[in-house]
């Protein structure tokens, strides 16, 4: 049974630790090609940790290529060439090993998504963080309200209605650090002994936050149209957590019949509300946005979920939800105790910015950005080079979409070749608990990471090594 201690962790999360652990057992021929590793159970039991530290390390081994799962069997090392050995070095006393030194320096990670610093109107903000400071010097040194300062909220409130058609009051709105925070919120307000379900395939980052703040999470399977009304009743869900407008990974937009499934599934029991996570709604690239389920509820079963991060950039951490009117008192009655945790700099230069104008305008030109990057990524995916060894699945939204690969090795395999080439990309099937049969060869491409003076050359790298 493998062994390490984490006492070297640092910092890190122990999956990436562990992840690395394994890896370097990999290179350094400790652990052979075709030998099995213990289950996920197991080496949880072992190290006394949970089965979400080891499923994120595996996760990361096999879309890496060092290993690679077969169904109901378990994972495998892979075939991959050991690394020369080094000189043993001694350390001094006490110091610990650096691994960070250690990260894959990629050419073009289709796996991530960052926004460019170019696009990030940093001028503009600074000038509007001026005025914040020269004109609302006492609002800014009050303390916030638990649900976020109300100029935030209205504005937030007056996009909605405005962009998404939404008709709600600033009093619905929660103001909070990243959409995380708000589910850890969610699971403190409904309760532990609620049942979440998300869907499957999914974010796998959303379950593993259910999951850490206790509550009961399970998964429901998805079909073409999402996810599907009768895993929610085997599963005896309780709380659904889905993204109808543009699901990830695999892209589909729910059609309106769905929607109105899965609504009526909320409706007919009192314990029963979906959060719709809209999370990238302003970058669907064809057509007009698809409107929400909240937009189309009778029932007030829906929590919309949103946030800045993709549409601004992560690093601001500003996040909102809208909750329905008959929980907005039970909500401040049981958690209003909580201060806001967005700093009121930004709530009020971030009020500002959506009241003056100057986000609708940010949107437009980030959305004909990234429309150009799509464009010339689909163009050059569709090129002659690429004739008969891929197929495009995508659905004009989004910054994301599917590729199936025309290999004759396993997606394993092909990913160890692309790391060699510096291109990261995952499998769709890294994104599922278990591994289904349909997912093979079929992978999931993030482009907006990805920076325009390299995307030729990683497109070509990435066909060269379809066979």
């Amino acid at each position: 049974m493998l062994t390490y201690s984490f006492e070297q962790a640092g910092d890190k999360p122990l999956y990436e630790y562990l992840y690395e652990c394994i890896r370097d057992d990999i290179l350094s021929g400790r652990l052979q090609a075709g030998e099995k590793l213990p289950s996920k159970r197991a080496l949880a039991r072992n190290l006394g940790v949970s089965t979400i530290t080891i499923e994120g390390a595996y996760g990361q081994l096999t879309a890496e290529g060092y290993c690679q799962s077969a169904p109901r069997r378990g994972f495998f090392v892979s075939n991959v060439v050991p690394r020369a050995k080094a000189e043993p070095q001694v350390l001094p006393e006490k110091q610990t090993v650096d691994r960070s030194a250690e990260k894959k320096q990629w050419l073009a990670d289709f796996t991530a998504n960052s926004v460019p610093a170019k696009l990030f109107p940093f001028d503009l903000w600074t000038r509007l963080l001026r005025k914040v400071i020269s004109e609302d010097a006492d609002s800014l040194l009050a303390r916030s309200e638990s649900f976020g300062v109300m100029p935030l909220r209205q504005a937030i409130a007056d996009h909605l209605r405005s962009f998404r058609g939404l008709s709600v009051q600033p009093e619905q709105i929660v103001i909070g650090a990243g959409t995380e925070y708000l589910y850890h919120l969610l699971v403190q307000f409904f309760g532990r002994d609620r049942r979440f379900c998300v869907e499957n395939p999914g974010y796998d980052r959303i379950r593993k936050v259910y999951m850490a703040s206790g509550a009961d999470c399970v998964l429901a399977n998805m079909d073409e149209q999402g996810v599907r009304p009768e895993d929610l009743t085997r599963q005896q869900a309780q709380i659904l957590h889905i993204s109808p407008s543009h699901h990830f990974p695999t892209g589909i937009i729910m059609p309106v019949s769905r929607r109105y499934e899965l609504l009526g599934w909320a409706a007919a029991a009192p314990d029963r509300y979906i959060i719709e996570d809209d999370y990238d709604s302003e970058f669907r690239l064809t057509g007009r946005p698809i409107p929400t389920m909240m937009g189309i509820d009778v029932s007030d079963r829906v929590i919309y979920i949103n946030t800045f991060s993709k549409s601004l950039t992560p690093t601001i951490r500003i996040s909102y939800m809208v909750l329905p009117k008959e929980l907005v008192a039970p909500f401040r009655e049981k958690l209003g105790f909580y201060s806001c945790t967005v700093s009121n700099f930004e709530q009020y230069t971030l009020a500002r910015f959506i009241q003056d104008g100057y986000f609708e305008k940010h949107i437009n030109r980030m959305r004909n950005f990234y429309r150009r990057k799509r464009e010339r990524l689909l163009a050059l995916l569709k090129g002659p080079a690429a004739a008969g060894k891929l197929t495009i699945i995508e659905h004009g939204s989004g910054l994301h979409f599917l590729l199936r690969l025309a290999l004759s090795e396993s997606d394993a395999a092909f990913g160890a070749k692309l790391a060699a080439q510096g291109l990261r990309l995952r499998p769709l099937a890294a994104y599922y608990e278990g591994s289904p049969e349909h997912c093979q060869h079929l992978f999931v491409l993030n482009y907006s990471g990805v920076t325009d003076d390299v995307l030729e050359d990683a497109v070509q790298r990435l066909l060269q090594c379809v066979k």
